[in-house]
């Protein structure tokens, strides 16, 4: 990415990431929740922060519609589009771990080099990539905005699963495999991975 604006400097807070992580009692990371269209990702993200504020940790969720009404609100849905749609996400998403949060982040993102550029921007550990695996035929059938059937009809363009490519992660550090499963149990295995890695306590 080419930056445009120029004297720019970055600029550090008063209190330092290790303190504020230890104030929290947690250390700030990012939950990247992908997956198709109608997998669970924002339900089972929601509910994730759900269990963990009831811990009293600190988490927020970052919505992949929720932000194209706004932040991404200029963005399309083409190849290049998705892709700076998850650089800002993922800009965010470092600042918010960086105050010691535990930033949940649920959107499609289909391509793996988006996904790890994210990956790259963290330190080692702090970002966590939920593949939340829901077969194809279990997303339509869920469909809750009516997009599949939309596609189908060749009424949307470059949609995710059906006329546009979903690269699935290779190596997730949690796989969730969602069909037949309750959104709690989901939330419970998201948590669960938290504390054995030490995130939270």
């Amino acid at each position: 990415m080419q930056r445009r604006a120029t004297n720019v400097v970055w600029h550090h807070g008063l209190v330092d990431r290790p303190t504020r992580e230890r104030l929290l009692g947690q250390q700030g990371a990012v939950l990247w929740f992908t997956g198709l269209s109608g997998s669970g990702k924002s339900t089972v993200a929601r509910q994730v922060e759900h269990d963990l504020l009831h811990r009293g940790r600190f988490a927020a969720v970052l919505d992949g519609d929720n932000l194209r009404h706004d932040l991404n609100a200029d963005l399309g849905f083409s190849p290049e589009d998705r892709t700076e749609n998850i650089r800002r996400v993922g800009a965010v998403a470092r600042i918010l771990a960086e105050s010691g949060a535990l930033c949940l982040a649920a959107f499609v993102s289909p391509y793996r080099a988006d996904r790890d550029a994210v990956r790259e921007r963290l330190d080692e550990g702090r970002f966590i990539e939920v593949f939340v695996d829901t077969p194809l035929a279990v997303c339509e059938s869920r469909d809750p905005k009516g997009l599949y059937e939309k596609a189908r009809r060749g009424e949307i363009k470059d949609f995710t699963g059906i006329s546009a490519p979903y690269e699935p992660p290779l190596s997730p550090e949690i796989h969730l495999r969602t069909d037949g499963r309750t959104v709690a149990a989901c939330a419970e295995e998201v948590v669960g991975e938290l504390v054995r890695r030490g995130i939270i306590g």
